[in-house]
């Protein structure tokens, strides 16, 4: 795509972005009904079930705020979860998550709060532009995928057995080789900056932890050629027989 393409582009979104954000902030939200508690929570599912989110969210809050310890309380609080991770509330949407986690440590659906926590994080960890463009900023703070593999991984551990445990294996998998990818960045701008202690330090916690992501041999590699430049022919050579251990048709493994 050609620069002036992408110019043209980025002013669109921007306006489309603007006109969009006039849009949601200038429209008066309306009043929800003064109903039963059975009644507000049908309606919060109507909403839901028509994919309007953002009025099952108000829904949800009033419900929320007006009969806060009723029969409906907790599923209100995980049906708001959903809805501000639908609506891409995210800030809103850890709120509840954490909120709900501190007051039910053991609750059955604990699982479910934890995969949609996990799932908020890694939406804000992607750039919207950066999507559109395809463009893998591998290189951007890795605070939010850390933290979302954390959530996935208490899954996987601590409740195996759990329906979500599946689908964030996979999510985890995603995970470590962009955390992986981060690592080896990192790794890679202290080597070009003849900062070797740092550039090797980094490659260890790649070995150590994302030793079976597609970043492995890279970091083994920078680990190689920052021995050298620092001159410790020990440390050196015993990167070297990693290296040819598990990816022996590198140059480096028999150099």
């Amino acid at each position: 795509m050609k620069i002036n393409q992408i110019i043209y582009l980025l002013g669109i979104f921007t306006l489309s972005a603007g006109l969009n954000g006039c849009t949601w902030s200038d429209t008066e939200p309306e009043t929800v009904a003064d109903k039963n508690p059975k009644s507000l929570y049908a309606d919060a599912q109507q909403s839901m079930a028509e994919g309007n989110y953002k009025r099952a969210a108000e829904i949800l809050v009033a419900h929320n705020s007006r009969y806060p310890y009723g029969l409906y309380a907790d599923q209100v609080n995980l049906d708001l979860l959903y809805c501000y991770y639908k609506n891409e509330e995210n800030t809103k949407g850890l709120q509840v998550a954490d909120r709900f986690i501190n007051v039910n440590p053991a609750h059955k659906d604990l699982d479910y709060v934890y995969y949609i926590r996990g799932l908020i994080l890694m939406q804000m960890d992607t750039d919207l532009l950066h999507s559109i463009f395809a463009i893998d900023r591998y290189d951007r703070d890795p605070a939010y995928s850390e933290e979302a593999f954390r959530d996935f991984g208490f899954i996987v551990n601590q409740m195996p057995s759990s329906k979500y445990a599946s689908d964030a294996k996979i999510r985890m998998l995603y995970l470590k080789n962009r955390l992986a990818k981060y690592y080896l960045s990192v790794a890679q701008y202290y080597y070009d900056r003849r900062a070797y202690v740092a550039a090797a330090n980094r490659t260890k916690k790649i070995i150590d932890s994302f030793y079976d992501t597609t970043s492995a041999e890279g970091a083994i590699e920078i680990m190689i050629k920052s021995y050298q430049k620092l001159g410790l022919t020990d440390m050196e050579r015993e990167a070297k027989k990693l290296m040819k251990l598990n990816f022996p048709k590198n140059s480096l493994a028999n150099n």
